[in-house]
């Protein structure tokens, strides 16, 4: 049965914060709060925690995950990113965009694309997992809490607690989630190209494209 852990969306417990950490550097796999919606999140190198959060949502193998960064610099040692894209990133984040990149060598494999070699990138404005980025000291592979057969994110924390509590290690209560994913856009091939519209504005993209 999972933990579940009521956190203050602007000052997150630091207590709380470090407990959640220990559950992710123990394999454990954790729902939590972005400026989007709620996430299911894992320690990016562990193979079984990857697992289950693919079979929790039932991804096949072509489905990009996101590495949640706590900034831009951190996000540069995952992908490939040049002058160009870096501006356009800055303008943009943190805020409720995900940015499909080239990746580099620093990403595990069993995160990538299979044929394209690529990874979601985002860096999110959320102070909950804004702090558990920072205590943890590395991004957080991720992927939005939507249930086989959904369209829309859960956002009731009590729900996913009904929902989930023997399938994950935490739950980490932050308040209702958004109803809508980040905005997903594909960088890799030079272009923006919108993917997915969410929460976040996709007209400077559209009209860059």
């Amino acid at each position: 049965m999972s933990q579940f852990f009521q956190i203050h969306p602007e000052n997150p417990q630091a207590r709380l914060i470090k407990q959640a950490v220990e559950i992710i550097r123990n394999g454990g796999v954790v729902i939590y709060p972005t400026d989007s919606s709620y996430a299911i999140g894992c320690q990016i190198g562990d193979k079984n925690a990857v697992e289950r959060v693919r079979r929790l949502r039932q991804l096949d193998e072509k489905h990009n995950f996101a590495l949640i960064c706590s900034d831009l610099s951190q996000l540069g040692l995952f992908a490939k990113i040049d002058t160009g894209t870096f501006r356009l990133l800055k303008a943009h984040l943190p805020g409720p965009y995900t940015f499909i990149l080239n990746a580099t060598r620093e990403v595990p494999r069993l995160l990538l694309h299979p044929k394209k070699r690529t990874i979601g990138l985002r860096v999110p404005s959320h102070p909950i997992a804004l702090a558990l980025l920072e205590e943890l000291g590395e991004p957080l592979m991720s992927v939005t809490l939507i249930m086989p057969g959904d369209t829309d994110p859960l956002t009731d924390p009590y729900e996913m607690r009904q929902l989930l509590e023997h399938q994950v290690d935490l739950i980490i209560d932050g308040g209702f989630g958004g109803i809508k994913a980040s905005t997903v856009i594909n960088l890799a091939d030079g272009e923006p190209e919108v993917i997915r519209i969410g929460c976040g504005d996709p007209t400077p993209f559209m009209a860059e494209a």
